[in-house]
């Protein structure tokens, strides 16, 4: 009997308060999830996460100790991923940047490769566009993702101290150059003697996350890998 009432409650709340998936807009998908099993089976995983010198992994090569790095899902342009990176970034969709957190994080926890990781440390956003953002994606990614790895998320262990202008139209040595000094460690609790993840949503050359890393690891006993929903192709 109670199990029925709450079926008759749920179709009604449903009724009223229609889910739809973020992809095709079917209302045919679980509660808590984002996008319908089509939409999902569609995501292009990249399966880096499993796979030691993959191209994520190679970006870093001669200029950065990472012990691993790897993106779980390939970039292109009009298609779902973008899709769904642009509700996160430009449209307040916070929800979606938690989802696609679970997601690499579910994607992590298959891989021996990232078993050793004691924290999450989200690639620091321009304050000025968390300000005028009301967040930083970075850190939405990371909280999703700890929810699957049980790890904690160090928000405030590393800020930007220069800012620089967008890099999008930028080559990439020009990208390198304006990252020179961008971060610095505000504080070491949780990093001392430990296997940092640095997240952030997408990787294309890499400079940011390089700078960032090399921030990070100019502290003694400490490790840095890398996870992004993101890569760019």
């Amino acid at each position: 009997m109670l199990s029925t009432l709450q079926s008759y409650i749920k179709d009604f709340t449903h009724l009223i308060f229609p889910h739809h998936c973020e992809g095709c807009g079917t209302d045919v998908l679980n509660d808590e999830d984002l996008l319908c099993a089509k939409c999902l089976h569609e995501l292009p995983v990249t399966n880096y996460f499993s796979s030691h010198g993959n191209p994520v992994e190679k970006i870093f090569y001669g200029r950065c100790k990472i012990e691993s790095a790897a993106s779980a899902f390939y970039f292109t342009k009009d298609s779902l991923l973008q899709h769904l990176l642009v509700q996160l970034k430009y449209k307040s969709n916070k929800e979606v940047g938690y989802f696609l957190g679970k997601l690499a994080g579910l994607q992590m926890q298959q891989s021996n490769r990232f078993k050793n990781i004691d924290a999450l440390v989200p690639l620091p956003l321009n304050p000025k566009k968390e300000s005028k953002r009301g967040y930083n994606q970075a850190a939405i990614i990371c909280d999703g993702m700890a929810e699957v790895l049980q790890i904690p998320v160090l928000n405030n262990a590393v800020e930007r101290v220069l800012f620089t202008e967008t890099q999008t139209k930028q080559d990439r040595i020009h990208r390198w150059q304006n990252m020179e000094n961008v971060f610095a460690i505000k504080d070491l609790t949780g990093m001392q003697g430990n296997h940092i993840l640095l997240v952030d949503d997408v990787v294309t050359t890499g400079a940011t996350l390089e700078a960032c890393a090399n921030a990070i690891l100019k502290n003694k006993n400490v490790k840095v890998s890398i996870a992004t929903v993101a890569y760019t192709i």
